[in-house]
């Protein structure tokens, strides 16, 4: 035997050279090739007394797997030109030349694929068709000519321009327009521009239940009495006109007349053309192996054969399109949402919802009402904070702590054992003003108001949300059969994940986590503590508990920011071994991972605050000692409350202020820095599918953070409110311009997403439901055992007169502790003061919860879901559907199967005559 390369040597008995590449994607085929990039090899063998000599180029075999000698020739002999040679030498030479065995299924040869059109770019900036003008481009694919690309082997190129040829050749194949255009920046890149025809777009929007107008919307709609006050916030209707109300029902071809199609062009909008031609770009095939089909663009796309694929924006933000037949809603969408004037506007719901489909429009929908709820939660908050202002000066336990003579003469004992001295409980006079304003009885009024606007906050989202699912056709939506992921295509043969542990697994990292903050929190506070009581000077303003509270918040917070990426990592990594089969799957699975992550991260300084720090710290001559090595924190005397209002503040501001950045600077600088790279050549004309390319990709999870980023914001919103009554307000300008900041980016940073359907928020509602639930009892149990108010109410009513008291009238005056003072024969024991406090504590909660819990009950219950318009609507368009689809089918049949009646009864006369009786 004779071989020019021993590298790929192909031995006919059945062994071949292992194949190095490792892609998930491979589609089992299998190239050998030598240094020149063509596999030639020669063989002399001895077959029946005659000599053959095979030399063999671009060989491609169907498998990795060992092929027998039989298969090998048949396939070798079978796709062969035979020829002879001369009577003196007697060989036969066999020349396989570019013999591709089929693996698509649907494409046997690749002479037969079809491509795109080619054209050169016209300098049409603005246009949104094909060179021809007429054809819209309803999707962009795009991909780097794979000879160009150095960063593969040649193999590895080749298969992948085999199959998008083959994907390019399905979609022309189901009906598609292609045009390719070569990049003007950047002569590697292609653009592959996609149109959907009218009889295409028709028979996708069957198949898809697409609802489409019937008819306008008869029915009479009841002016609001604040119609007049509204309009005030509302955008200009002479420049973003309302979008009429039509009757709709889904799409049928053979009832195309009796659809409101006023021009074949416009009855299907841009929105919904990308969502059907992204549903076909989703399930066309490009290879098959063993037996089983390759499909979709996604697969494709993470194997980097495209590198976008992504509907186009219709114009530049910045100004109206050059052409006058774009409707140029981009840049009316940043004119009047997303530009900062608009702050105090109303979002133009409909319009956003058209542009970017009803995913979008149903997030901006659900965080425009909720910062309008908030705005009622801030305005009673900002009350009983000022009731809090007015009220501190004639706090007589505060004044007592500020009195020389009382306070002044109170010595306490060090709060750590080598460093700390004696101190004066006047030292903590500010301390305990400051705790009056937010430990006052407006507290307990906004804990429950709290409690019930909560409730009313979701009972009206699920009416607002109804009404929306009727107007933007919603409310008998079916959920598309997504396709497998690729992850779970390669490796759900051999991956079985027990339900039971992944929930142990969930349980134990929250675990782990808790003990892990706590415990790093514990030991840093304890020594924060120990070096400022000991080294600093303690002003009028600056405490130990002060110092020690603002500084552990502020590295709390950098803290809890680092940890974010840590925790989203885990959470990941976590759902990665599940390996949900559909994207939704993905990200229901990672929804409720990544807000329990979140939960611990950002709520267990709270919850340590509130409820752990100071109840363990034993008494004067025994403290508690953690570990057997550090003290336990004390809490102000006055309590912990005022640490945990600060914490909340700077959590809470720090959050707002940390994120609104992080999301103007990243895209904002990643597109600068894109922009700076092509600088050089940025004076030619670029055309909007490759301006379009340069932006940013939302991400396969969309908008899953701004979701996470609002409900972390609503749990401290609702769950620790008793503490911080200002939480709403900054909750609510943070809101503010959160909503033109998200508008901003998608606007002005990011490529336009593709259309969605949704019906309501997913699986953030639940969890919505349950922050509700649990906000009730903590801040109950905050006012109980975290505020000093039960203990004082205590004392006011029971203990400042006899038999307890030695006052003649109730009164604060003397408000004592909850041990007996020193000296006593049970010094620093709990007296009966105590027991009767934690009975009160107690049942205050038992009260609190039940009486929240029944409002709750009673307005859920007289607050119906839909409202009766929904309803009237919702009956009206079904009347209509059936009359106008279903009764003129009956009509029909009626009027046919009467002709044949009348033929047949004339048929009879004619040729039968009855019996008179």
């Amino acid at each position: 035997m004779n071989v020019e390369n021993e590298d790929v040597l192909l031995d006919l008995e059945g062994e071949e050279e292992e194949d190095d590449d490792n892609d998930d994607d491979d589609d089992g085929e299998i190239v050998y090739e030598n240094a020149d990039g063509q596999l030639e090899f020669e063989e002399t063998r001895d077959v029946e007394g005659r000599m053959y000599t095979h030399a063999i180029t671009d060989v491609v075999f169907p498998q990795k797997k060992h092929l027998s000698r039989a298969i090998r020739e048949e396939l070798l002999i079978r796709s062969v030109t035979v020829c002879l040679g001369n009577s003196q030498n007697p060989r036969m030479v066999l020349e396989l030349n570019k013999v591709i065995i089929p693996t698509y299924g649907t494409v046997p040869d690749q002479q037969n694929l079809h491509t795109p059109e080619w054209v050169d770019f016209d300098d049409r900036t603005d246009s949104l068709f094909f060179k021809d003008g007429q054809r819209r481009i309803d999707f962009v694919l795009v991909y780097e000519d794979e000879s160009k690309k150095m960063t593969h082997k040649r193999s590895d190129r080749k298969k992948q321009k085999r199959k998008r040829q083959v994907y390019e050749s399905n979609l022309i194949n189901n009906g598609l327009h292609l045009e390719a255009t070569r990049s003007v920046l950047d002569e590697k890149l292609i653009f592959v521009k996609v149109h959907a025809p009218w009889e295409v777009l028709c028979t996708y929007a069957e198949v898809m239940h697409i609802k489409l107008p019937l008819q306008h919307n008869d029915l009479k709609t009841r002016r609001s009495a604040f119609n007049w006050f509204s309009r005030l916030f509302r955008v200009d209707e002479n420049i973003i006109k309302p979008e009429q109300e039509f009757f709709t029902a889904p799409f049928q071809k053979e009832h195309l007349s009796n659809f409101y199609i006023q021009d074949k062009d416009t009855f299907f909008n841009p929105a919904t053309r990308s969502r059907i031609v992204h549903f076909i770009l989703s399930r066309v095939e490009y290879a098959t192996k063993n037996n089983v089909k390759k499909f979709g663009i996604n697969k494709l796309l993470d194997t980097g054969i495209y590198k976008a694929a992504f509907p186009l924006h219709d114009s530049s933000f910045r100004h109206p399109s050059t052409d006058p037949t774009c409707p140029s809603e981009r840049y009316l969408l940043y004119r009047e949402w997303a530009h900062p004037k608009n702050i105090f506007k109303l979002q133009p719901l409909d319009f956003i919802r058209k542009y970017y489909g009803e995913k979008i429009g149903i997030y901006f929908a659900w965080l425009g009402f909720y910062t309008n709820m908030l705005t009622v939660a801030a305005v009673v908050g900002v009350g009983c904070f000022l009731y809090g202002c007015l009220k501190k000066d004639n706090c007589t336990w505060s004044q007592e702590v500020c009195d020389p003579n009382i306070g002044g003469n109170i010595i306490m004992c060090p709060q750590c054992d080598k460093v700390c001295t004696y101190w004066n409980l006047s030292i903590t006079c500010e301390s305990s003003k400051k705790l009056c304003i937010f430990d006052s009885f407006g507290t307990l009024v906004f804990a429950v108001f709290m409690g019930i606007w909560v409730t009313f906050f979701l009972e009206f989202w699920k009416r607002r949300q109804a009404e929306l699912e009727y107007e933007w056709d919603t409310v008998e939506f079916l959920e598309q059969e997504e396709q497998v992921r690729p992850e779970y295509e390669a490796r759900c043969t051999h991956v079985v994940v027990n339900e039971i542990t992944q929930i142990l697994l969930i349980i134990a990292s929250v675990v782990g986590i808790i003990v892990y903050r706590l415990s790093v929190f514990l030991v840093f506070s304890a020594k924060l503590s120990q070096r400022i009581s000991g080294t600093e000077m303690i002003s009028k303003y600056l405490t130990p508990q002060t110092a020690t509270s603002v500084t552990a918040s502020l590295i709390s917070f950098v803290v809890i920011m680092i940890l974010n990426i840590i925790y989203e990592k885990v959470a990941t990594v976590i759902t990665d071994f599940e390996l949900p089969r559909t994207q939704t799957d993905y990200e229901n699975s990672l929804t409720t991972k990544m807000f329990l992550f979140q939960f611990v991260n950002y709520y267990s300084s709270c919850f340590y605050i509130a409820f752990f720090k100071g109840k363990f710290v034993g008494h004067p001559g025994s403290p508690v000692y953690w570990l057997g090595k550090y003290r336990n924190e004390e809490c102000d005397p006055g309590g912990c409350l005022l640490e945990l209002t600060t914490q909340l503040a700077i959590i809470v501001g720090g959050k707002a202020i940390w994120n609104n950045i992080q999301e103007v600077l990243l895209p904002l600088v990643k597109n600068l820095i894109g922009r700076y790279s092509t600088a050089a050549r940025s004076e030619r004309v670029v055309a909007r599918w490759e301006q379009d390319y340069h932006l940013q990709p939302i991400g396969k999870l969309g908008l899953f953070y701004e979701y996470l980023e609002m409900v972390i914001q609503f749990g401290f919103v609702t769950l620790f409110v008793a503490s911080f009554p200002l939480a709403p307000l900054l909750a609510l300008i943070n809101n503010m311009l959160e909503i033109r900041l998200d508008a901003w980016k998608l606007t002005t940073q990011f490529r336009r997403m593709v259309p969605q359907k949704a019906q309501d928020i997913g699986a953030w509602q639940p969890i919505l439901q349950g922050i509700a639930i649990l906000a009730v009892v903590t801040n109950a149990m905050i006012i109980a055992f975290t505020s000093d108010m039960i203990p004082r109410l205590v004392y006011y009513w029971s203990f400042s007169v006899p038999p307890y008291g030695n006052h003649s009238s109730h009164t604060m005056e003397g408000y004592r502790d909850l041990r007996y003072p020193p000296g006593h024969q049970h010094q620093y024991e709990h007296n009966i003061y105590y027991w009767h406090v934690i009975a009160a504590k107690l049942a205050f909660v038992i009260v609190m919860e039940h009486v929240i819990y029944f409002v709750k009950f009673v307005i859920s219950y007289i607050i119906p879901d839909v409202s009766q318009k929904t309803k009237s609507k919702v009956k009206r368009e079904k009347y209509l559907t059936q009359k106008l689809l279903h009764e003129n089918d009956l009509k029909c049949v009626k009027k046919t199967m009467g002709k044949i009646a009348d033929k047949i009864i004339k048929g009879a006369d004619s040729t039968f005559r009855y019996k008179d009786e």
